[in-house]
């Protein structure tokens, strides 16, 4: 699993993206990956571990599995 700070998340649109430790690209979270991880919600700031996946309709990658750090 990889290991990043959450940069922006909102509630609202229900999405965010992901800063990863690793100093790699930014990654794209949507709210059903919260869904799916039980996670009512990412603050700024936040401690997180995360697997990533590519989408299969856009081919871009974004978080599959998610959980507080």
């Amino acid at each position: 699993m990889i290991t990043g700070t959450v940069k922006f998340y909102n509630d609202q649109k229900g999405y965010g993206f992901i800063r990863p430790d690793d100093g790699s690209k930014d990654v794209f979270v949507h709210a059903t990956a919260l869904e799916r991880a039980g996670i009512r919600g990412l603050a700024e700031g936040q401690k997180v571990t995360f697997d990533t996946a590519e989408d299969r309709r856009t081919g871009k990658v974004a978080v599959n599995n998610i959980q507080p750090a």
